[in-house]
Order: C-alpha cells, then structure tokens, then sequence
C-alpha cells in the first residue's frame, strides 16, 4: 500500500529556478521543499487555533515592531540577565552579615 499520492504540477519558470535554487541551499528535494510550502499554506488559511482579536492586535504590534528594529535579541537578553544577578549578588555581599556579632 502506497503511503504518498503523486501529483502533477505545472509552474512558471521563474518559480521553478527559485525551488531549484531553494533547494540547493537548503539541501533539501522539490518534495520536501513544496510539502512544507503547503503545510505552511494550510496552517495560515485553516488555524487549528484563531487568535482573538486582542491577541491578533499584540501579535501585528509585535510584528511592526520587529520589522523596525525594536527588539532584543536572546544573547542580549541573556546578558542583561546575568549583569541584573551579578548586581544583585554584589549587592547582597556589600551588606553588613546579621550573624556573628551577638554569639561572642
């Protein structure tokens, strides 16, 4: 029993060179390539889940705010993390110790 159908497609040249070139990068096959195509076709026109309208807002926002530069990336984020707990560690040490004093 066979596990896939074949289907015959026709495409513009101009499409056809950019799978081919896609490919090549990618390392990939004309299926594989066109089967994620499609699942990423489907998935956006037939959501398994539909935002609300306040999420799909925060989302757009998001996105705008992406396309403009604003935003941190995750070795940023990362950083200012560890300088956030450094200071935090650094300022715990600076303080007097509670213990010690009364004992003697």
């Amino acid at each position: 029993m066979r596990t896939t159908d074949t289907v015959t497609i026709s495409l513009p040249p101009g499409m056809a060179k950019q799978i081919a070139k896609i490919q090549t990068q990618e390392h990939r096959t004309r299926s594989e390539l066109l089967r994620e195509a499609w699942r990423l076709y489907f998935a956006s026109r037939y959501p398994a889940y539909a935002p609300t309208k306040a999420e799909r807002a925060a989302i757009d926002k998001g996105r705008a705010e992406f396309e403009r530069g604003e935003y941190v990336t995750l070795t940023e984020l990362h950083n200012e993390l560890a300088a956030a707990r450094l200071q935090e560690r650094t300022k715990r040490a600076k303080q007097p110790s509670r213990q010690g004093s009364a004992s003697r």
